[in-house]
This record gives structure tokens, sequence and C-alpha cells, in this order.
């Protein structure tokens, strides 16, 4: 059974992450440990308490589409009430809205709670999160005065559109399409695809952001403009009108996150509505839609980084419980009477503490990508570094914990053995779960393709480059801080560091020249070495920070051996491109 790990999540706030820091330098306004403690404790309440015990029938029952309208799982209807009057989806919202204004890192932890109960379950008010950030930054005040109290709330949910058949991370491709109306609304007509909670009976509406082309727009991606379609429309009272022409007409089987609906969405067919088309409002400018989407697109990305880490805690705990009471032979060392529990076997050991590790790494990339977010909001001389040093993570914070969650979740059956194939358990359920993780809200291989072409270059690349000089204070900080329990920590992160400073300056050189396949080729492996550089040097300062033996030595643990990966990664980064382009031309003809 799942339990919040507290203790991890406040050491990855405080002591890695910098939310203590920022309270105690007053920039969080009247929020105080105290506060910090109560939102956590409550938080793990709900999740072990009323998501968890959901989540099996979530995953067995799924969402049930009838007659264009979805059915949830047997008790999430009135799991959602509780989670909606418990004021949770409002907490990072503008408190103008309703909302209660907390740090984007204090958000993240909780997600993770939630998620680790139930990914199914969490992503749907992820999205309306996301909607409430997109229209808050972009809207106009009527749009905003209408539709953000009520998602603040939650008793509104949002959707992102932006998938179709033919468009799916080639946006170029898109061809939903939108009419002016004449009277400042829009007509929306198209298909959408792969929408998440596009269909539900949770709440009393929803607001879809739908990505659409004027007739006149210019082509590709600079002639998109976003709308806001809502299921049923508005009256001027706030009250709910008629139903908008647009619908659910299917939804998919999935591999996992069967409690989540992914739907196909019509819009502007005639279904409803004395006319076809759905009536929608423009956010932001025309032609302009795609900076808006990615106002959720972004914060969407970290969110699903937190489901990486979410869903290894959780196996984690899952495969470790097992590992105590199984007992299979007899380890070294062993001087009971009876088979030994497997968690004595060295190699499940190795396994469980891979799974420890990695899960503390992700977490601590996910949760420092939060804070930059959250420091970047403060305003000030600073916003545009902590604004770059957010863009720099946001690709490692959704790409690396989401990986791992499935590397995770996998090494989990393994402990489990036979039983982990087995569905009682439960194990594979959280693997099925994790594999959407590395796909949706722009695939991994996307994130490494934005890192190297976007990030990295970067202000001329100096930032890139003074983050790297960050991270060998953190490595001179272990030297020097002389425990016993770190090992060769510091040496291997330096050396790990060298890796990183080579395999960066390579990819920069190469930018420079123009070689964009050369870059392309290694931008994952980049993706995975950056990330473990930076989150081994994070472990490493949190536990200086926290002065604990025991992270220390999981600190020791990944960096003696996990962190020589990064030398094989440099090579693939600074040597690969050659063979892998050489190679590629046989695929068309291979069969």
């Amino acid at each position: 059974m799942y339990r919040a790990p507290l203790d991890d999540i406040r050491h990855a706030l405080n002591d890695i992450a910098g939310l203590k820091a920022m309270m105690n330098k007053g920039q969080l306004g009247d929020l105080s440990p105290d506060v910090v403690e109560a939102i956590l404790a409550e938080a793990a309440r709900f999740a072990e308490e009323e998501i968890v015990p959901l989540a099996p029938i979530g995953d067995r029952e799924g969402a049930r589409l009838r007659d264009g309208a979805v059915t949830m799982p047997g008790g999430w209807h009135d799991l959602y009430r509780k989670w909606r009057e418990g004021g949770w989806n409002g907490l990072s919202a503008p408190e103008a809205w309703g909302g209660q204004g907390l740090p984007m890192t204090l958000a993240m932890a909780v997600l993770e709670m939630w998620n680790s109960g139930s990914m199914a379950f969490a992503i749907g008010p992820t999205l309306t999160i996301g909607a409430v950030d997109a229209l808050e930054k972009h809207a106009s005040e009527e749009l905003k005065k209408t539709y953000l109290p009520k998602l603040v709330s939650g008793e509104w949910a949002g959707t992102m559109n932006l998938t179709e058949p033919q468009a799916g991370s080639d946006l170029n491709m898109l061809k939903a399409r939108a009419e002016r109306a004449g009277d400042g609304t829009y007509r929306i007509f198209g298909q959408k695809i792969f929408i998440t909670y596009g269909e539900h009976d949770l709440t009393e509406n929803i607001v879809h952001l739908v990505l659409a082309r004027l007739s006149d727009a210019p082509a590709g991606t600079r002639g998109i403009s976003l709308f806001l379609v809502p299921k049923f429309l508005v009256n001027g009272d706030g009250t709910l009108g008629p139903r908008n022409d647009v619908f659910c007409a299917s939804i998919e089987h999935k591999l996992g996150i069967h409690g989540s609906p992914t739907c196909t969405m019509i819009y502007g067919d005639g279904k409803y509505g004395e006319q076809p088309g759905a009536v929608g409002w423009l956010i932001g400018e025309e032609n302009r839609g795609l900076a808006c989407m990615f106002t959720m697109m972004n914060n969407a990305r970290l969110a699903v980084g937190i489901q990486g880490v979410a869903v290894a805690e959780a196996a984690y705990q899952k495969a470790l419980a097992y590992a105590r009471e199984r007992r299979q032979g007899r380890a070294p060392g062993w001087s009971g009477e009876e088979m030994s529990p497997i968690v004595a076997h060295p190699d499940v050991s190795r396994m469980l503490l891979t799974m420890k590790a990695m899960t503390e790494a992700a977490r601590a990339i996910a949760y420092s990508c939060a804070h930059a977010i959250d420091m970047a909001r403060l305003g000030g001389a600073k916003a545009s570094h902590w604004q770059e040093r957010a863009n720099l993570l946001t690709p490692l914070a959704k790409a690396f914990p989401t990986d791992i969650g499935v590397e995770v979740a996998s090494l989990g059956v393994q402990v489990h053995g036979g039983m982990g194939y087995i569905e009682e358990t439960g194990a594979a359920a959280l693997l099925r779960d994790a594999r959407i993780a590395p796909i949706y809200e722009g695939t991994n291989g996307i994130q490494a393709i934005d890192l190297v072409t976007r990030k990295l270059p970067q202000s001329e690349s100096a930032h890139m480059r003074a983050y790297i000089a960050e991270l060998r204070r953190d490595a001179e900080t272990v030297r020097r801080a002389n425990l016993p329990e770190f090992g060769d920590t510091a040496a291997c992160l330096l050396a790990a560091l060298d890796d990183l400073d080579e395999a960066t300056e390579h990819l920069l050189e190469a930018l420079a020249a123009k070689k964009g396949r050369v870059v392309l080729s290694g931008a994952t492996p980049f993706l995975r070495l950056f990330s473990l550089v930076a989150a081994t040097a994070m472990m490493a300062r949190g536990a200086v920070v926290a002065s604990n033996p025991r992270r220390a030595r999981l600190c020791r643990y990944l960096a003696e051996n996990h962190l020589a990966e990064t030398a094989a990664l440099r090579r693939a980064v600074t040597n690969g491109a050659e063979s892998l382009l050489k190679a590629a031309e046989d695929l068309e003809s291979l069969t």
C-alpha cells in the first residue's frame, strides 16, 4: 500500500530545490513551514485514503462511452467532488480568481502524491490547472471573468486540443479550421484526437482550448490560433446555456491509465446547435495561438515529469514491501534457519537501490525546475536568469523523470518475479500506466531536440556554461565535506562533469557550423547525460545541506554505480552521429 514519502518530499523541497530558503527570505509572502507541512500532510492523507483505494477500480472498469457521454469508473465522481471541495484545484492559481497563489514547487509536491495514488485520476485536474494558467496570461478580461472562477474552483474542467490524425508532433499539418462569425465569436470545425478528459461526467461543463486555422492565416505554425470552446455555452448571468456543437465520437482502448478517457472530439458537424459550427472565442491574437498554448504545454510537461516521479515512487514502495516478505534461497551471510527474504540477495538489493536512487534523482530535477519557475515569477533583476533556468530544465524535467518512471516500474515487475507479471500484485499496472508519460505532452525525443536546438544556445550558451560551473561547485562542496559516507562521489561527479562539458561544447560547435543532423543525432544521449549529472549534483548538495549519512550513502551508490554511464553517453554525442546516419540509410531497405 502506498504511503506518501513525506521525508523525501520535504528533503527535495527544502534541501535541494530551495523552498525553505525562499520562505526564509520572505519571497513567498506569509507562507510558513507550518502551512507547508499542513498542506503536505493533508495531501498525503487524501492520496492514501481517498485516491489509492479507487485506483484499481479505475484500472479494471476504465472510462465508458455511450451515446457521446463518458461515464467515469465507480467512485470517481465522489472522489473528484471531495478533491474539488478540498480546494486542491486552486492551489497555485491566482488569488484574484479564487486560487491560493501558492508556489509551483509546492503544487508539484502534492501533484506527485496524487499521481502515485492514480495517474489516470490526476491527469484530468492537471489539464484544468494548465488551462487556468493559459487563460490567466492570454485571455481577454471578459473571458477570464466568465471562465476562470469556475475552472479555478474545479467546478468546470479544462482540456488541451492539439493533435489531429495527420498532425501529431508536426503542427504544421493542422487542418482544424475557424471562421469569423461577425459578432466577435468564431465557428470551429474539425477533428481532434487523443484528447485527455475530452468528455466525462465529473464536472457540469468542460472548457476546451482548441488550436485551429483561419482561412486567411499564414502557412505553418505561424498561422495557428487558439480558441476557447465550451461544451455548454454560458449565459450572461453565468448559468449554463445550450449545448455547443462539439462531442466525443469515441474513446481509445489503451495500454494503461484506463480511468482517463482519451477522446476523439468532433467540432462543428451539426450534431448540436441550430447551425453547424462550434462557437469559440479567440484567446490572445489571431495567428499567435501556439505561443498561448505553450504556456499550458510547458506546465503540462513539468506535471507529466512529476507523473514519472510518482509512478516510480509507487513502484519502488511496492517492490520493497514484496522483497521484504518474499523468501527464496539463502543470501550470502544469512544466518537464519529459514530461507532469507529476497531483499537480502545482492542482486535484488541492487535493483531496489537503483529504483530508489533514480526516483530521488528524478524528483530532484522536477522540483528544481518548479523552483526556477517560482523564482522567475517573483520578477526583479534576476527574473530573466531564472526564466532561462526554467527553460533549460523543462525538457529535462519532462523527459528524464518519465524515462525513469518506466525503468523503475519495469524493475518493480522484475523484483516481484513471476508475480510481477500477474495483474493482482499491481506491479504490472504501474508499468502499463508509466509507458504513456514519455510519449504525451511532447515525446521525449522532442524534448531532447528542444534542449539542444533552443535551450542550449540561449544567451549565446552563457547560461548553460554558468550552470555547469554551478554543478562543479556542488561537486567541490562534496569533496570539502570529507564525509566517509560519500566515498568517491566527488571524483565520479567531477569526471561526469568533464563528460558533460565536452558533449556541450561539441554540440555548440555543431550548431554554429549548422550541422543539424549531427546535433539531432546526439540530442537524446545528451539529455540523459545532462540529467544524470545535474541530478547527482543536486542530490549531493542536498545530502550536504541535510547532513544526512543515509542520503550521502544513496548518492554514493548512484555516483559509483550509475554515473559512469556518462562516459558512454558522451561518446554517443561526440562520435555517434556518423555511424547512426550511415546505418540509417539502410532502414528503408531492411526487411
